[in-house]
């Protein structure tokens, strides 16, 4: 299995699904343990707040967690996997009762806030669905990619197909899909039992032109193992669906092509330039939602995109272009904000990255919610500087 270059930030992979229900929690600690078996130094982020599992699949007492030194939450380790959960901070029988900011908070903590040394993938196992868990991990964090979890029945592959376009939408790169329940082998005379229908995940995944990562059948040890805190790559080495565990923790693993565009996050300080990101290697035929660099001088934001292309936005022409809630209107999408009042020496302060497909702007009134997607830059009327 190829080894990711340890010395920089550990890739930090999604495993997600449209639906409940499709085993997302078990592939997850299954790669994650193949992972580790292969050499990688592996974490899990079990980023299901309402409903963590990874835990229980692991074999790991839900203990409060310890304190480093310095302040950080110690994460549990379990199969040569650290893991952090919400389960770990709460009772069994205690419902995360959270809203919204609140999802926000732990999330940030899980990543940001414990002493996960040095890794070289991070896995998030996402609730299921499209909500507001999926897309603040989106906006905070540089997802490498992500891999979508469904069954080979129609209803799942379609709604995995919505989870597909949201990662697209900001993004994030899907690195494959995997198709989980696919058939049920008798142990008693190994006929296979295509319970779910055959061959759904690997069509969606021809039809999106994304990877199929390999179908993992049914195995009644799966639930005894999870139960019984037994990963099925351990319990069951030489089953159908750990060798399957196995290819796709490989290919995963494997899949570590450098992106083109700035390393995020960054936050960069337009003043005095501090936290300014460097500038990504010049790409002939890059793709052409990636930044390259980023500059700024009297007459605007200087943006040069991965595919070569290059363009200056002025500052107030930013500023009035904002779509946030108190610039727009979130319905209509009528303008709330009068151009008139936007102070003719306005100026930028501030800029940072939201995960993989927009910018943060703040300005020197003050204003600093709104956020600028790569699509939405692309479409603005500037200067190219090439006609400068």
């Amino acid at each position: 299995m190829a080894h990711p270059d340890s010395s920089a930030s550990p890739r930090m992979i999604a495993i997600s699904s449209g639906k409940g229900g499709v085993g997302k929690s078990t592939v997850t600690a299954n790669i994650a343990v193949a992972m580790a078996d292969a050499g990688l130094s592996v974490g899990v982020v079990d980023a299901d707040i309402y409903g963590p599992s990874i835990p229980r699949m692991l074999g790991i007492t839900p203990d409060k967690p310890a304190m480093s030194p310095d302040g950080k939450v110690l994460p549990a380790k379990a199969h040569g996997v650290k893991v952090i959960s919400m389960a770990m901070l709460t009772d069994d029988d205690s419902p995360a009762i959270l809203r919204g900011p609140m999802v926000t908070k732990y999330l940030q903590m899980f990543v940001r806030q414990v002493e996960w040394g040095t890794l070289d993938v991070l896995l998030l196992d996402l609730p299921p669905g499209t909500g507001d868990i999926q897309l603040t991990l989106a906006q905070a964090f540089p997802l490498a990619g992500a891999v979508v979890v469904s069954t080979p029945q129609d209803v799942s592959l379609k709604i995995a197909r919505r989870g597909l376009r949201m990662m697209e939408q900001v993004n994030v790169p899907i690195l494959g899909v995997v198709e989980n329940m696919s058939g049920f082998t008798c142990p008693s005379c190994g006929t296979v039992t295509h319970i779910f229908h055959q061959g759904g995940g690997e069509a969606i995944a021809r039809e999106l032109g994304i990877a199929f990562l390999g179908r993992v059948p049914l195995d009644p040890n799966v639930v005894d193992c999870g139960d019984d805190g037994r990963p099925l790559v351990r319990a069951a080495p030489e089953s159908p669906a750990a060798e399957a565990y196995r290819s796709i923790a490989a290919a995963l693993a494997g899949s570590a092509g450098a992106e083109a565009g700035l390393t995020t996050p960054f936050a960069w300080s337009v003043a005095d330039g501090s936290g300014k990101p460097a500038p990504a290697p010049a790409m002939a035929d890059g793709p052409t939602d990636r930044l390259a660099a980023l500059d700024h001088d009297a007459g605007g934001l200087i943006l040069r995109w991965a595919d070569g292309a290059e363009q200056r936005l002025g500052d107030r022409d930013l500023r009035i272009a904002c779509r946030c809630a108190q610039c727009r209107d979130e319905v209509t999408g009528a303008r709330l904000l009068d151009p008139d009042k936007v102070p003719l020496d306005i100026r930028l302060t501030r800029v940072w990255s939201v995960g993989n497909y927009a910018l943060g702007l703040a300005f020197s009134d003050g204003h600093d919610t709104g956020i600028y997607t790569f699509k939405a830059l692309h479409a603005m009327t500037g200067t190219r500087l090439e006609d400068v």
